[in-house]
């Protein structure tokens, strides 16, 4: 078991970053059978195990895939028992950010959250298009109502910017920033939001959905309107949607995990 799950999470099973290629290169690279039948969450100490057979998971790094909530390892659980003849890993967006947070984030939580406050200080949402109309009007419906928030109830008042010449913003907005972070340097809390981050280009929607100001559904159509608009008047590219599908399946299991440890 222990030898498949590291496949799994080193990448050995991950042959591509790229969705698409991917697909194509375990099409012609058979998946490793399911090895277990029963899966379970099981109480340890005051947190919660996930099983397979009566033996606990473990990470890549050996350490014991626990979470704090019975919710939370359910999740896990779930993929684990969703699993068919085959294990499909791309399929398990939640087991592997929680392995990516025991292994990786827990041993360096400041590195993830100063990457995060990079990504802040030239957040996605502060880049506005100068025409046409249509996407301008369509990225301040979007965008401005997160800007306001920010300034509102994090004190971080963000400058925008036409086009993509580098803003610098305040020192004391991404000061800000940066203290709401370290308010949730938890590795499983951070994970989530620097995956977040990552795939929609902007730690101030990470942030919104963390806090409840947007779902997760808003979040991920307010990253794509560039893409949306272009697709409507240019038509969509086949690859470019499986790519998006399987980042938005990133993208929910991130929030499923972070609304399941509150």
């Amino acid at each position: 078991m222990r030898d498949i799950l590291n496949d799994l999470e080193e990448g050995k099973m991950l042959s591509d970053p790229d969705p698409v290629r991917r697909a194509q290169i375990q099409m012609r690279t058979p998946l490793p059978k399911r090895f277990y039948k029963e899966v379970a969450v099981a109480p340890d100490g005051e947190a919660f195990a996930v099983h397979l057979d009566g033996r606990p998971v473990r990470t890549p790094g050996k350490a014991l895939l626990a979470l704090p909530t019975d919710k939370a390892a359910g999740l896990v659980a779930n993929e684990f028992a969703a699993q068919g003849e085959v294990i499909d890993p791309p399929s398990m967006p939640v087991y592997r950010l929680v392995n990516t947070a025991i292994d990786g984030v827990a041993t360096d939580p400041q590195a993830v959250l100063e990457d995060i406050l990079r990504f802040s200080a030239s957040d996605l949402l502060c880049y506005r298009a100068g025409h046409p109309d249509s996407l301008v009007q369509r990225q301040a419906d979007a965008w401005d109502p997160v800007i306001d928030w920010a300034g509102m109830k994090l004190g971080a008042r963000f400058v925008l910017a036409e086009g993509v010449i580098h803003v610098e913003q305040p020192r004391e907005t991404i000061g800000a920033i940066g203290a709401h972070l370290s308010q949730r340097a938890e590795p499983l809390r951070l994970s989530a939001l620097h995956l977040m981050t990552n795939l929609t280009g902007s730690a101030l929607l990470a942030l919104a959905v963390d806090f409840g100001e947007l779902d997760a559904e808003a979040a991920w159509n307010a990253a794509h309107v560039d893409e949306d608009w272009q697709a409507e008047h240019w038509g969509h590219d086949a690859e470019e949607v499986a790519r998006r599908a399987a980042r938005k399946r990133d993208m929910l299991g991130a929030v499923a995990l972070l609304n399941a440890i509150r």
